[in-house]
């Protein structure tokens, strides 16, 4: 995708802000309620969606979604890989790079295990500490020893 780092802000003006933090202590009341129905409420627009980002979501959604609807599956498999480690003392960060990464090595054949398994060791060590990297690739290369499809894709 695009190399633009740099995030999409909706404009607001400071009586639009004052608003926004006078509403803010209901808003934590109203969980139920998303951001863009939130913004939609203060009468905020967030700029149209580009291309790039389109595209974007149209890939990350379908892996969101499977990897928060197999986080039972996943998380059993994290726990009989991760010796000596309770789940809940992974990083959340490592937690949920290991999830999205073994939902697409059990349910992705589009997405060769060796390539959730790089780019999810890449992640691990930008987004978190440098043996993140080390134990991530542990675990993700113990599931791929346990898999029946080939590591890489065939050309």
């Amino acid at each position: 995708m695009g190399s633009d780092t740099t995030q999409r802000q909706p404009q607001v003006n400071a009586s639009e802000r004052g608003q926004a933090a006078d509403n803010g202590a209901s808003a934590q009341d109203k969980s139920a309620t998303s951001a863009e129905d939130r913004l939609r409420e203060l009468k905020l627009e967030l700029p149209p969606v580009t291309t790039d980002e389109a595209a974007m979501r149209l890939f990350a959604e379908p892996l969101i979604r499977g990897a928060l609807e197999h986080r039972e599956e996943t998380d059993a498999v994290i726990k009989k890989h991760a010796i000596n480690w309770e789940l809940h003392r992974i990083a959340a960060v490592d937690r949920n790079i290991l999830r999205l990464a073994i939902y697409e090595m059990l349910h992705r054949d589009d997405i060769p295990p060796i390539v959730s398994i790089n780019e999810a060791v890449d992640i691990a060590k930008k987004f978190s500490t440098q043996d993140s990297g080390k134990f991530v690739n542990g675990i993700l290369d113990k599931v791929k020893s346990e898999l029946m499809r080939p590591a890489r894709g065939i050309k």
